[in-house]
């Protein structure tokens, strides 16, 4: 992926949001547990940020994918990762299928003030007993009239204490588990909507992570993306773009890690030498530097590969695998080295070892991805 002098100036525009406007407060939003949605969301919109890759007709700049992973990546230079993903969800996650797939009302309605920054959207496909399996999904959608009716419950919803609109997979019929779900837009201001409760988390403390109740939610069935049945299909359409977002966003942030390891080691001693001074220390850092620039190199061809209209799904699975498990050995041969500093609350490398770990579960699992890299290979065990 061939970097243009637009793409260069998204990433300074980015990096000079990251800089004024979310770095001097993470640490504030991190004590609070949460982060003032709108209100970034809004500075966003004024920018163009949240519609990169959306239609011109709603408020997008209709700009292809590659620019979405410029963004994220420059979105790594934010001190914590609840933030920025939290913006991912908004702009990766809970919007692309109604983008791609929903009616010209639907988007009007939803898409336009989710570009804005008006509207926080999050995303409703894992419940307490569907997680990576997305297949297993118990929410129902019947319909009664013009209306469908939705009962269940979703859980690890980002944005979930603050979002306007959830784009909600449910089952819409009694058919085969990968055919009879539905995408559908349900405003979380409607009756019979309950954010139980907001979940305390070992990190990413500052994105608002939710548990929602549906009894009896009544939504109009236009509010349905695209056809009844397809849900399934798009939310791995979807996936493909969260999975590469997501590594994209890690490669800042490991970076950062990196440099401020060896600059932490080198100012300092014991038994009379830089720490950085010893081999073990210096090869390591070599090493996760090499393992990091593997990584991005992954992203940057699957993201052109993507742009070029063929199907990612092996590639985006192994560069979200790739960055979940970078991202823990980073953090914890990196915080090794920081030695008492690194294990205190308050230092940046202890944030990057608990936020990091999500990694490797939100939106698939490692063994999720490996089944998915697997399939592709051709070397899974016939049924």
């Amino acid at each position: 992926m061939q970097l243009t002098q637009e793409h260069e100036e998204l990433k300074r525009t980015v990096e000079r949001f990251v800089d004024n406007e979310l770095n001097p407060h993470v640490d504030e939003w991190e004590e609070a547990g949460i982060f003032p949605a709108h209100e970034v969301f809004r500075k966003l919109g004024e920018l163009g940020l949240l519609g990169l890759t959306k239609p011109e007709a709603y408020g997008g700049a209709a700009l292809d994918y590659s620019y979405s992973v410029v963004m994220a990546e420059a979105l790594g230079r934010t001190r914590c990762g609840g933030v920025p993903m939290a913006i991912g969800v908004q702009t990766d996650m809970a919007t692309p299928a109604l983008a791609r797939f929903g009616s010209d009302e639907l988007r009007a309605e939803f898409l336009t003030p989710a570009i804005t920054g008006e509207a926080v959207a999050c995303v409703g496909v894992s419940e307490p007993g569907a997680g990576s399996d997305v297949a297993s999904i118990r929410t129902t959608a019947r319909k009664d009239g013009g209306d469908y009716v939705i009962n269940g419950g979703k859980m690890w919803i980002t944005n979930g204490t603050q979002a306007d609109w959830m784009c909600c997979l449910a089952n819409t019929g009694e058919g085969k588990p990968h055919r009879n779900k539905s995408l559908i837009v349900l405003p979380m201001k409607t009756r019979g909507v309950t954010v139980e409760r907001k979940l305390r988390k070992i990190g990413m403390n500052s994105s608002d992570t939710a548990v929602i109740h549906f009894d009896d939610v009544r939504v109009p069935q236009r509010h349905l993306i695209g056809a009844e049945g397809a849900g399934f299909m798009y939310q791995m359409i979807q996936f493909q773009e969260e999975r590469l977002w997501g590594a994209a966003n890690a490669i800042t942030g490991l970076e950062t890690a990196i440099r401020e390891t060896i600059e932490y080691t080198r100012n300092r001693r014991a038994f009379g030498r830089a720490v950085l001074d010893n081999q073990v220390v210096h090869f390591t850092l070599a090493e996760l530097q090499t393992e990091l620039e593997t990584l991005r190199a992954l992203v940057y061809r699957a993201t052109e590969l993507y742009v070029s209209g063929k199907d990612v799904t092996q590639l985006a699975s192994m560069a979200k695998l790739k960055a979940g498990r970078l991202t823990r050995e980073v953090a914890d041969k990196c915080l090794q080295y920081w030695g008492g500093m690194g294990y205190t609350w308050e230092s940046q490398i202890s944030r990057l070892y608990r936020d990091g770990r999500l990694a490797s579960i939100g939106g698939g699992t490692d063994e999720v991805m490996l089944g998915i890299i697997c399939k592709f290979m051709g070397t899974l065990p016939k049924a």
